[in-house]
């Protein structure tokens, strides 16, 4: 029986860092179970990337149905929770394998607030949502039961939307501009959320007029049920991301 993955990383979640590397698609990955073709196998560009509104640059989603719009544009994980997973599993995982567009160092994408603005290069970017490992994931780890064990450790990387599109090219530092207080980060969401976090964080939407991921809004909303507390939040302020325009609704 294999024994259990364990992460041995440690990184100061006040810590601010900078890009290691930004990676676009090198190829397309064929993914048998679906028949699709991935934009999963990303590698570093050798020079400054374009940050869009819809997305990376010269990236590809292969199932617009699950991945892309506004709040997915851009994926950012952390390189030494990648090579924490690489030296456990004892294999190699180099920048861009997770299919991560942001390679960071020194920087814990997990503990980012959802809501958290960066400034990177030209670019700003706001931090929305966990990211759910899918059949796809599993296939470039060539492990069925890799969604289990990803989530199992807790550690997702960041999704971001593009709030003001720019370059942003490897060594650029990243700037916090804004933490919101509300304190609930990614990794929360990710692990999942108790009562008194679900609560803050739609008090935030609703005070901020902040509109929220959709299955984010919906897993909020669910701890509260089991708590016995009925919350709904307005659907103007929960959206897929991917409908007409900007996306900005179901």
């Amino acid at each position: 029986m294999t024994a259990p993955l364990t992460l041995d990383v440690t990184l100061d979640p006040a810590a601010t860092g900078r890009l290691a590397a930004v990676c676009t698609v090198a190829q397309l990955f064929p993914v048998a179970e679906s028949g699709l073709m991935s934009g999963i196998d990303k590698r570093p560009a050798d020079g400054p990337v374009r940050l869009l509104t819809h997305g990376v640059l010269g990236d590809v989603q292969g199932d617009r149905e699950h991945h892309g719009g506004i709040f997915k544009a851009v994926y950012a994980f952390s390189r030494e929770v990648r090579e924490a997973y690489a030296a456990g599993l004892g294999r190699e995982l180099p920048d861009g394998f997770f299919g991560e567009n942001l390679v960071t160092t020194g920087q814990d994408t997990d503990e980012t607030v959802i809501g958290e603005r960066w400034r990177i290069g030209g670019a700003e970017l706001e931090a929305t949502c966990p990211r759910t490992p899918c059949g796809t994931f599993a296939a470039r780890m060539g492990d069925r039961r890799w969604g289990r064990t990803f989530t199992a450790q807790g550690r997702c990387g960041a999704y971001f939307r593009v709030l003001t599109e720019g370059e942003v090219s490897a060594g650029d530092a990243i700037e916090v501009l804004e933490r919101p207080a509300h304190g609930v980060s990614i990794g929360d969401a990710f692990r999942g959320l108790g009562p008194d976090r679900a609560r803050a964080l739609l008090d935030w939407a609703e005070e901020t007029d902040t509109v929220l991921y959709d299955s984010l809004a919906a897993s909020a909303q669910n701890a509260l049920a089991r708590a016995g507390e009925d919350r709904q939040l307005a659907p103007r302020l929960r959206s897929t991301g991917r409908g007409l325009g900007l996306g900005m609704g179901l």
